[in-house]
């Protein structure tokens, strides 16, 4: 079988297996990887230290697969046509990124792809050598699927496509098989600056660079602390990911719904009450979140958004579901609960934080309070000077 023939052969296998897109890259030390370096010296990774482990690694994909000679990107689409996150605005409820509303990608991916490297290694007939990757390998799969046609680079820095928009899972297949190449697409982003204008938190420094320390999707994933108090009130609902930023992508408004049903909502995912997941015990985190890309944040790093949202909310029925979150066994609920508070009650949260504080042990929560507190006594000040 000559090389456009296989190439051809695997591209409709792809097809076929149920992936919406697939291209093919040569591998190599694409322009893209010199940015990327950049990026990580400019501390844009945060506390994703496992974005800063062997750059060369993931600069070239040889340092996985020493013979590899092609990189087979696939896409898979995962928009299930439900209202988008800025159409879903209710107080009393949180918004996780619909990525996560179904069972966790990963596997539905992964599971494609081992099939699709079965096929090419019979439809080879020789000893190819193949790795897949989902999402958690050193590869930069936004720059190897740009490259194999997949689609661009968008100033949001998610790859888009003419046809299917941005909803996209992305997986590779690295080979030690040459395959025929494709090309990467224009730039179609043009003028437009709606993702750049739309991020609440100004994530997005300038046109294709992210600073993920400011990414609401990185505050309520990758981050396992704090959340530093200047963004809180920017986070809006977000309990776990974020959407906006492709919500407003012009390219996104045909994008077409997926048929994968795995990826579809769980009715306790979808817009999700606030105070029902304020009570959520460790074994109801388990269960609700099983199998679900949502368990990644560990409750305590859940619940911590989930305090944040109700903050926001300004629903002062949920006080009750905050002061019960002030005992809670995580020291970083505690303290975001303690904000929580501050931002329903406002000044009438003064005597609870002190009764709480003579029985906080823990330090970071006590110093959030102490922060609240002479807050409060700040604005308590500045009123008395006005009056």
């Amino acid at each position: 079988m000559g090389i456009k023939e296989l190439t051809d052969s695997i591209k409709s296998e792809a097809l076929a297996l149920g992936f919406d897109l697939v291209g093919i890259s040569p591998v190599g030390d694409l322009p893209e990887n010199q940015f990327y370096k950049e990026w990580l010296s400019n501390g844009y990774a945060g506390e994703m230290g496992y974005m800063e482990k062997n750059p060369e690694r993931r600069a070239d994909v040889r340092a996985i697969l020493p013979d590899a000679r092609s990189v087979v990107s696939c896409g898979l689409n995962y928009n299930t046509g439900y209202p988008y996150s800025t159409q879903a605005r209710d107080g009393g409820k949180g918004w996780i990124a619909r990525y996560a509303w179904g069972d966790d990608y990963h596997e539905t991916i992964k599971k494609k792809l081992e099939e699709l490297k079965g096929y090419i290694h019979e439809a080879a007939r020789e000893d190819d050598t193949g790795v897949c990757y989902v999402d958690t390998g050193p590869v930069l799969e936004r720059n190897y699927a740009r490259h194999a046609g997949v689609g661009w680079t968008g100033k949001n820095t998610c790859i888009i496509n003419q046809q299917k928009g941005s909803w996209l899972f992305l997986g590779e297949i690295i080979t030690t098989l040459e395959l025929d190449y494709d090309t990467p697409p224009p730039d179609r982003c043009g003028t437009c600056t709606s993702c750049i204008d739309a991020c609440p938190t100004d994530a997005i420094r300038e046109p294709y660079v992210l600073d993920s320390r400011r990414c609401i999707s990185y505050l309520t994933i990758e981050l396992k602390g704090s959340i530093p108090m200047e963004l809180r009130d920017k986070m809006d609902n977000n309990i776990f990911g974020c959407d906006i930023c492709q919500d407003v992508c012009p390219w996104n408004k045909q994008a077409l719904v997926t048929e994968q049903e795995s990826f579809l909502p769980r009715e306790s995912i979808y817009n999700p009450d606030l105070g029902s997941l304020s009570r959520l015990s460790a074994q109801d985190f388990r269960d609700m979140f099983k199998g679900s890309p949502v368990k990644r944040s560990k409750r305590r790093g859940f619940l911590r958004n989930v305090m944040i949202a109700i903050g926001n909310s300004g629903d002062k029925e949920l006080i009750p579901r905050v002061k019960d979150c002030l005992e809670d066994e995580e020291p970083l609920v505690r303290m975001h609960a303690a904000w929580a508070l501050w931002k329903l009650d406002g000044k009438k949260c003064e005597e609870t934080l002190m009764n709480h504080r003579k029985n906080e042990s823990d330090p970071e929560v006590l110093d959030e309070i102490d922060s609240i507190l002479q807050e409060l006594s700040a604005s308590c000040a500045a009123d008395m000077v006005s009056a």
